[in-house]
């Protein structure tokens, strides 16, 4: 496989307006053929999402989704352009679906990875850095390796990394790409909450045999 320059990538970007990791994954699936890259982007519908991702998008619908039992429910916010793809069908079916999305990911917290504070990321860089495993390791092997795990854990954290609940095949960035191609709207989302049901909660320990022989010895 040929080398997968940076400035590659960064032409191909300029030429797409697609982010810099959907064009290293197109050069390396093309074999760094920029033509070739520029098609395969567009056949996932991203090359034009790329460009349409530039717009402002101040619309949209707040959608909510309650687990089966009322145990987990989820309110996000999905942002488009104008009323009229807010109001359409393919629209709210989206957003049902990135709504469901969170509530079968517990350990998802933020949107996208540039919305991780910058104190958890040296909070998780910190934990890494202190393995054992890493412990007789050249500093310069160790940080890389750290890096590696960091953005696997940081990813980890962000909706918009996940593999999508019902195609394993795209992520939910991917997702959202296609229906922006589709809709030829931007598309965004923008903030989400999950709430569980009892979470931060101290839940009192019961003895039940205490509690009925205490009952017995009160009769």
């Amino acid at each position: 496989m040929a080398e997968i320059s940076a400035k590659v990538v960064q032409e191909l970007r300029q030429k797409t307006g697609v982010g810099m990791m959907d064009c290293k994954k197109a050069l390396k699936e093309t074999d760094g053929d920029m033509a070739k890259a520029i098609e395969w982007l567009r056949q996932k519908g991203l090359a034009r999402a790329g460009a349409i991702e530039q717009r402002s998008a101040t619309d949209g619908l707040v959608g909510s989704y309650i687990h089966t039992g009322g145990r987990v429910g989820v309110l996000v916010e999905v942002n488009c352009q104008t009323d009229f793809v807010a109001r359409n069908e393919d629209f709210k079916s989206l957003v049902q679906n990135i709504a469901m999305q969170i509530a079968a990911c517990p350990n998802v917290e933020y949107v996208k990875v540039s919305d991780i504070p910058s104190e958890i990321v040296e909070r998780e860089k910190a934990i890494e850095m202190g393995r054992d495993d890493l412990g007789n390791k050249p500093v310069n092997i160790k940080e890389k390796i750290v890096e590696g795990r960091i953005e696997k854990r940081l990813k980890e954290m962000t909706l918009m990394d996940q593999p999508y609940i019902r195609d394993q095949n795209i992520s939910v960035d991917e997702l959202i790409k296609q229906h922006v191609a589709k809709l030829g709207e931007n598309i965004q989302v923008r903030r989400f909450v999950r709430f569980v049901l009892g979470e931060g909660l101290e839940k009192k320990e019961s003895n039940f045999a205490e509690e009925v022989a205490a009952q017995m010895g009160s009769n």
